[in-house]
């Protein structure tokens, strides 16, 4: 009988990475005592005698703790000392021949590269299979390009319906690890089974809090976020309701104004100050700032992120890769526009940068944008904006988005929808005159961010301090509360004295997201909760 494997924390020795002073045994005792659930041996530099001596002595520490060993590549080395069972790599013993020379039950892991690899692992009935690079390493010089946080997604969902196990490898560690369980979630919800780390813990001078760290990180997420129910704040048990999100709209347009939350805004340059004035007029408070530097810094004070490609230059990208990495480091709020990512090779080529360096929780865009994010030409798209009917069936493509990409998704349009990749919310007010201002999409953005902020700071400390969670708060709400509320006050402001045209027009938007009340709202919130 084979036994039952929990690949959840998943060490690979690096002997090399010790800390002055500190033994390899000693390391990978503490270590097993910290929660590693699997060991693999892999010695590139030492002989065969060397890495015999090394392996024995590993099983019999992963004996004690009855934890399963592995070698890596070495098919003798496991026969020698009786392993678990063995890792191998796309470029080693193939795994049929491998299989004949092995124990029967011998535990037998394949890394995997490739959408093509996965399949023929399961063909060849492995085990487990190390889905990676996600990130670059230093352990490990990279043989295939990186496949990302959000390319091991398409591999789970290749898994589906079967009995193979998938562990992410290449450069995970415990501050992107809450980032990376998020991002590699399957479309169909199939999850990571377990990380593989290195120098995290083999690197640490005290291993056994290092791997207790990412063991409670690990566990938090399954337990927290993928046995989750609805969100209550909008729910009436498994059913959306359209009254309750009316109600929770109001309530958090409200409370915007109460908790003043600060927004950190790299945005559109051509739109940067209507983007601070309307989120000042919806009683938050704006900061534009872009140097790296001074992203942890502004990270831990600020409510939320929005990160705005609108005039992107090369020199941006390294600010924006940092105030997303540590945005969902402190537990931030993310909202990301990708405006006018189908115009050219290059922002298409830094949207995908930024989404594997950070986990939005909401990603805003028109038509076309989003079309091009989700690798559809079912719309077009000129520059920023989107042309053409737009899709066939906007309810399914934002649910399929919301996803896939595991944010909340704003389509917009002239009628908006919203989607948590579970329900889809559409919104049906607004105003023409809106698309005739420049950056109208953008400050909607604004508006997003101000309301995932609120919406996060409601939240109860016990809540906040939850390990599984990148966000606390219901950003789908934050999502629906930012339409509405601007569509809603566009409504107002065209009809205001003194509107004449779009330039008359922005001044007086502003004017009335600083007056409006909740029954404006209430009066012409056009929401429907969409059956799909």
């Amino acid at each position: 009988m084979k036994r039952e494997v929990d690949y959840s924390i998943y060490l690979v020795t690096g002997r090399s990475l010790l800390p002055h002073g500190k033994d390899y045994l000693e390391s990978l005792e503490e270590s097993l005592q910290g929660g590693v659930t699997v060991v693999q041996i892999r010695e590139k530099e030492a002989d065969t005698r060397e890495f015999i001596q090394i392996a024995r002595d590993s099983k019999a520490l992963c004996d004690k703790y009855n934890v399963p060993l592995l070698v890596n590549d070495r098919v003798d080395v496991a026969l020698a000392v009786k392993a678990d069972g063995i890792h191998i790599g796309q470029d080693d013993m193939a795994v049929a021949q491998a299989r004949k020379h092995l124990p029967e039950g011998s535990i037998i892991g394949l890394t995997c590269n490739t959408l093509e690899h996965v399949k023929a692992a399961i063909r060849d009935d492995v085990d487990y299979v190390g889905i990676g690079a996600v990130y670059g390493t230093k352990t490990k010089p990279l043989k295939s390009p990186l496949i990302g946080v959000r390319g091991v997604g398409v591999m789970l969902d290749a898994l589906e319906g079967t009995n193979v196990k998938a562990v992410g490898i290449g450069g995970i560690n415990s501050r992107n690890l809450l980032r990376t369980l998020h991002g590699t979630v399957s479309s169909r919800d199939r999850p990571l089974d377990g990380i593989a780390v290195v120098s995290d813990i083999f690197a640490s001078p005290h291993p056994l809090q290092a791997a207790k760290k990412l063991s409670k990180i690990f566990h938090a997420f399954k337990d927290d976020i993928l046995s989750a129910k609805p969100t209550p704040t909008l729910y009436d048990g498994d059913v959306l309701m359209s009254e309750k999100v009316l109600r929770a709209v109001v309530h958090l347009m409200e409370s915007v104004r109460k908790v003043n939350p600060l927004i950190h805004q790299i945005t559109n340059t051509v739109v940067a100050t209507q983007s601070a004035n309307v989120t000042l007029a919806l009683g938050a408070s704006p900061i534009m700032a872009t140097e790296p530097q001074e992203m942890e810094d502004l990270s831990r004070i600020c409510g939320a992120l929005l990160v705005n490609i609108g005039t992107m230059r090369a020199e941006n990208l390294e600010g924006m890769q940092k105030a997303g990495f540590y945005a969902n480091t402190f537990r931030k709020p993310i909202v990301f526009d990708p405006v006018g990512i189908g115009a050219s090779t290059f922002r298409k080529g830094i949207v995908k940068e930024l989404l594997d360096t950070f986990q939005a929780s909401v990603i805003k865009g028109n038509g076309g944008e989003l079309a091009v994010l989700a690798g559809s030409n079912e719309v077009d798209s000129k520059g920023v904006d989107s042309v053409g009917s737009g899709f066939k069936d906007p309810i399914a493509f934002v649910k399929a988005l919301s996803r896939k990409e595991r944010s909340v998704v704003v389509l917009t349009g002239p009628t908006d929808y919203i989607s948590d990749g579970k329900m889809v919310v559409s919104i049906r007010n607004g105003d023409e005159i809106l698309g005739k201002i420049t950056g109208s999409g953008c400050i909607l953005g604004s508006a997003i961010a101000a309301c995932c902020a609120t919406a996060a700071a409601q939240v109860s400390e016990d809540a906040k301090t939850t390990e599984g969670r990148l966000v606390s708060g219901d950003m789908f709400l934050g999502a629906i509360a930012g339409v509405v509320i601007l569509t809603v006050a566009a409504e107002l402001a065209v009809h205001r004295d003194g509107v004449k045209g779009p330039g008359t027009f922005l001044s007086g938007l502003i004017d009335t997201l600083w007056s409006m009340d909740s029954q404006d709202v209430i009066n012409l919130a056009k929401i429907t909760v969409e059956q799909s």
